[in-house]
């Protein structure tokens, strides 16, 4: 929480809240998501534009003054943007760049190329992983789905014992493991630290990956028995490139920012004194935006020269990479406004008064809060910051590994049951060439796999650590 939030709290709301208080903030909770959903359900207003008002309403209903209530969002936005603005930026640039320098597409025939037969399923989940630790989703699919499609071509293997694989190795990634905006917002909003959230987000990610991947794909491809379309094949970014990067310097490129991170925290475990000069040294070099600058100038030897690109490609690069992601910034942006003004009126010590009094574990408590704002706005993100903002109090108390905890509790909520609300659900029905029932039996079953088999896994972590 900032000073200043801390200081509007002390000026306006020093007495404890009763029971008619809870009711009161407990409907312009409800009030307020309600009118989020409804904007961008039925108006198809876009999210910032609904988080924003949203917050204004949740902040009438609680009884806040307006000007209070703009204070406390734009103070939220201001926060979060500065948090994260800058990693998402640059791993915009970083996926930029290994989509435009053929370093993706590098990296997937060099895997499908040692792979073959039953063994396919399991190298697509492994070429989605990597490929979506330094992608948004969305860019993940778009560059996986001409791959995919081939795959399933020319091998004549079913299109759901490939595609599977790959979306979920793509929405994991997403929901559960930094640089990617939901995970890293989670981390901002509950003080978490990024190098165990990674960790222990790896850590859970490989078997969640496993079931929702290779083994829910032979259900899948009994449910729904379809060929690939050939009209979906679009053309490869290296199709029209004369070179492109190695492999093995590729793929260094991407796992750059993870090697750094994880060192920040194991070094951070072994000498645990911050005064020690090794330690310091990690903690400069192992923070998120040092290892993400550190991998964007790697690429720019490791992945732009190999491929041809001079000087005068590197700033049209990074502009066009940096474009798609205004719109993602400012939902990030809004959503930590909503979540400043949830504390701010009260909500979030609502929710942690009601948590002691039903006994709900907050891990649960924080899953079940990510998936009913995910099954209404259909927006992994906004259920992300939505429910990361309403948890935070929560973590006051809790222990570094228990913390790193409650952000995969909320990113596994997150994934849960992608329907018709999700753009992510229209992408792969139309890609896929699929009907909307065939979408459900497949995409949205597997998201709801990953949420109940990740957010398990976290339960079960959460036991021994």
């Amino acid at each position: 929480m900032t000073r200043l939030s801390v200081e509007m709290l002390a000026a306006d709301a020093p007495e404890p809240i009763t029971s008619a208080g809870h009711a009161q903030l407990g409907i312009a909770v409800l009030v307020g998501i309600a009118v989020i959903v409804l904007l961008i359900t039925k108006f198809k207003l876009h999210a910032f534009l609904s988080l924003t008002l949203g917050t204004l309403v949740l902040g009438a209903v609680a009884g806040a003054p307006l000007d209070k209530a703009i204070t406390s969002f734009t103070t939220g936005l201001g926060t979060t943007v500065a948090g994260v603005g800058v990693l998402i930026a640059l791993g915009a640039i970083l996926g930029k760049m290994l989509a435009d320098s053929g370093g993706a597409d590098q990296i997937v025939d060099t895997i499908l190329a040692k792979a073959g037969g039953r063994s396919m399923p399991w190298a697509m989940v492994l070429i989605a992983s990597v490929i979506g630790l330094p992608l948004f989703f969305e860019v993940g699919v778009v560059l996986l789905i001409p791959v995919v499609l081939m795959v399933a071509k020319r091998g004549n293997y079913s299109l759901m014992r490939i595609g599977i694989p790959a979306l979920a190795g793509l929405s994991v990634m997403h929901g559960l493991v930094p640089p990617h905006p939901g995970p890293l917002v989670a981390i901002d909003a509950v003080q978490a630290n990024l190098g165990v959230t990674l960790a222990l987000g790896v850590l859970v990610a490989i078997p969640t990956v496993i079931v929702a991947g290779p083994l829910f794909s032979k259900v899948a491809a009994r449910w729904v028995d379809v060929p690939a379309p050939d009209r979906m094949i679009p053309q490869r970014a290296s199709e029209e490139l004369d070179k492109r990067p190695a492999f093995g310097p590729t793929l260094a490129t991407i796992l750059l920012p993870v090697v750094l991170m994880l060192s920040k925290a194991l070094v951070d475990i072994v000498i645990d004194d911050p005064e020690h000069t090794v330690q310091r040294v990690f903690d400069v070099v192992g923070s998120p935006l040092i290892a993400l600058l550190a991998s964007v100038l790697v690429g720019i030897f490791t992945l732009l020269r190999p491929a041809g690109f001079g000087k005068d490609r590197l700033t049209p690069l990074v502009e066009r990479g940096l474009a798609p992601i205004a719109g993602i910034l400012l939902i990030v942006g809004a959503g930590g406004g909503f979540k400043q003004t949830l504390i701010d009126s009260g909500v979030g010590q609502m929710v942690l008064d009601i948590s002691e009094d039903w006994s709900i574990p907050a891990l649960l408590l924080a899953w079940l809060i990510a998936v009913a704002i995910r099954l209404a706005t259909g927006s992994a993100t906004v259920a992300t910051v939505s429910a990361a903002g309403l948890v935070a109090p929560l973590a006051a108390d809790m222990s570094t590994a228990h913390t790193a905890l409650l952000v995969l509790a909320i990113g596994a909520g997150s994934l849960f049951f992608s329907h018709v609300n999700d753009a992510g659900f229209w992408l792969v029905k139309e890609y896929f060439g699929l009907s909307v029932g065939q979408t459900v039996k497949t995409w949205s079953i597997m998201e709801t796999i990953i949420s109940v088999v990740a957010g398990g896994l976290v339960l079960l972590l959460s036991l021994v650590l």
